[in-house]
């Protein structure tokens, strides 16, 4: 797990130290905030939606009897992690659409 977050901080950084870069950018370059937020979205869901699957097939696996009661709450809590997940997508494609200049 530590390497994993030492891989993730590493991107983050070289994302971070590449904003100016983009910032001073002309054209498409400054639409690319919205990929980078889409892809860490979709990253992310993938996680926690991993996570959940694991943590509910462990606990099936430990306890049969509720193997019910622990699907219906895993699938409630991955609906809520893609609705979370559609809304921060909708939101990057907003920030890089490009919207034409009013004069």
């Amino acid at each position: 797990m530590a390497k994993a977050f030492q891989i993730c901080s590493l991107a983050i950084a070289a994302l971070l130290a590449m904003g100016t870069v983009a910032t001073a950018a002309e054209g498409q370059a400054l639409f690319s905030g919205g990929a980078i937020g889409a892809a860490l979205t979709i990253i992310g869901a993938g996680y926690g939606i991993g996570k959940i699957g694991s943590s509910a097939l462990e606990s099936m696996a430990r306890q049969p009897e509720v193997a019910g009661n622990i699907q219906t709450a895993m699938i409630i809590a991955a609906a809520l992690i893609e609705g979370a997940t559609f809304f921060a997508l909708i939101v990057c494609i907003i920030h890089g659409a490009p919207f034409p200049e009013v004069k």
